[in-house]
């Protein structure tokens, strides 16, 4: 049996678009949305040229979830994934997923996470208190940001000469190899 996934993507899209690809001639795994929240997210882009299906949503549309709800549903959607997804996601969605949508946040939780916490601030503040070692964190999606259950953590050294773009590319290369495998694994388990 498919299961069919939709990624949830707010700005570039790097990560729908590897998910995505990951997952093109899967016997089991089907990428059938992507949804954004920002009308100038690459990630349209990045779903059109891989023929998938997307959409964006205004913010009323978001924060109501209703509309986001039924969109999931006519696409049989049986797992979420956040994929630098940058909103706060509706009471009704996370209800109508309880263990089935999982987020990505770009250090080691619960250290440099919460709201306002995402891409590069999250590494200026790894830098910023010295931390030896960052990584990512795969953890399921709850009503507060970056809290919900842990799934999985792997992790890179933050080096003496680090800048933010150094660091970056390091976890953005731990994203690309180990979220479409832990998605696999979690899906595996259903």
């Amino acid at each position: 049996m498919t299961t069919n996934i939709a990624i949830l993507a707010s700005g570039n899209g790097s990560n729908a678009e590897n998910i995505a690809r990951y997952f093109m001639a899967h016997p089991t795994v089907n990428v059938s949305l992507v949804l954004t929240n920002s009308q100038k997210a690459n990630a349209l882009q990045r779903a059109r040229n891989l023929g998938i299906p997307c959409a964006y949503f205004s913010k009323e549309f978001w924060q109501d979830g209703e509309a986001i709800l039924h969109l999931l549903q006519a696409y049989q959607v049986g797992f979420v994934v956040l994929a630098g997804f940058l909103a706060k996601v509706p009471n009704l969605i996370l209800q109508a997923y309880p263990q089935r949508m999982v987020n990505i946040h770009p250090s080691l939780l619960p250290l440099h996470g919460g709201k306002g916490m995402y891409g590069d601030r999250v590494h200026e503040d790894v830098l910023r208190c010295g931390d030896k070692e960052s990584g990512i964190t795969i953890h399921y999606t709850s009503e507060v940001y970056d809290s919900g259950q842990i799934v999985a953590q792997y992790r890179c050294e933050v080096k003496p000469d680090d800048t933010v773009d150094k660091l970056a590319t390091r976890v953005h290369a731990l994203e690309y190899e180990y979220y479409p495998k832990v998605i696999e694994r979690l899906l595996s388990l259903l």
